[in-house]
């Protein structure tokens, strides 16, 4: 699994300048996106339980290399309770190395949010006594991140500032999870036919706890690692398309080397607003997108 301030720059002059004149080039730039996808998958666990979902987004960059923006997607509240959109705000800064060409940096820090979202509504958070384990805790999480990047091919690492997806002690965990790592390499190479470009993905979630044994009942079954290697392959081309630029046509197939915690058997596949509903949210499966950027 982007609100934030958009900064924006202008200029006015009240001398007179010749109408030949050029006007002057703005350091920021603003651009705007709109997806849809037949399921929303990020580092390899659906969020929306399998459904298809709507995400937009919006960026700000300036040409010192600063960046900030705002993106927001459909989610399933069988996960975060209450909640049905993720908001993820971001900022950063990214530049490249003058002595080796198409070496890249970037560096910066994404909140993911939300909204109505409380570990206190899981209807499934409870002990074998049939009394609730969890306190009040929302899913909101915050992280730093770093990457490399050379050409077409790119490295991301990425460490929560504060507990993971609101996971801790008071939610059924064995300790508190900031500090958690996601590794990441990934790949956009261009092939030489169709104007087709390969994408692939390999990631891994390390949480830095787990859940505690019996914590709910007979939902995590021993289950208590949510860790897993998740991995995406496809095909992505541009479209044209009653010419709108910037349309984009992916097919990947995703999914994720589960240990069960995520599993239809797991505590992480469980619905959290009751029921007996579970699913596998990291089993593989074809996912489609379609976006414009504008």
């Amino acid at each position: 699994m982007r609100t934030s301030i958009v900064l924006t720059l202008a200029a006015v002059t009240a001398t007179a300048v010749p109408a030949a004149q050029a006007e002057e080039k703005s350091a920021w730039s603003l651009s705007r996106n709109l997806s849809f996808v037949s399921d929303y998958y990020a580092r390899g666990i659906s969020q929306s339980w399998h459904k298809p979902a709507v995400q937009a987004g919006l960026d700000v960059t300036h040409d010192s290399g600063f960046y900030a923006g705002l993106w927001g997607s459909s989610i399933s509240p069988q996960t975060y309770v209450d909640s049905t959109t993720e908001i993820d705000i971001y900022a950063g800064y990214n530049g490249s190395f003058s002595n080796i060409e198409k070496l890249g940096w970037s560096a910066g820090l994404t909140g993911y949010l939300y909204p109505g979202g409380n570990w206190d509504k899981c209807k499934a958070c409870t002990r074998s006594d049939g009394v609730s384990a969890v306190s009040s805790q929302r899913f909101d999480t915050y992280e730093a991140n770093a990457a490399l990047s050379y050409d077409w091919i790119s490295a991301k690492a990425s460490v929560t500032l504060t507990d993971w997806f609101g996971a801790n002690r008071s939610t059924g965990f064995d300790s508190g999870t900031n500090g958690t790592t996601y590794l990441e390499v990934n790949a956009s190479y261009p092939l030489p036919f169709y104007d087709l470009m390969l994408i692939a993905h390999v990631g891994r979630l390390n949480v830095a706890g787990r859940v505690t044994p019996g914590a709910y009942g007979t939902y995590n079954a021993g289950r208590g690692d949510p860790d897993n290697t998740d991995y995406k392959i496809g095909l992505s081309k541009k479209l044209a398309f009653a010419n709108i630029e910037g349309m984009n046509l992916g097919i990947y197939y995703v999914g994720a080397d589960d240990t069960g915690y995520w599993s239809s058997r797991g505590f992480g596949g469980s619905s959290f607003n009751g029921g007996s509903t579970s699913k596998d949210l990291t089993d593989n499966r074809w996912v489609i997108t379609l976006s414009s950027a504008f």
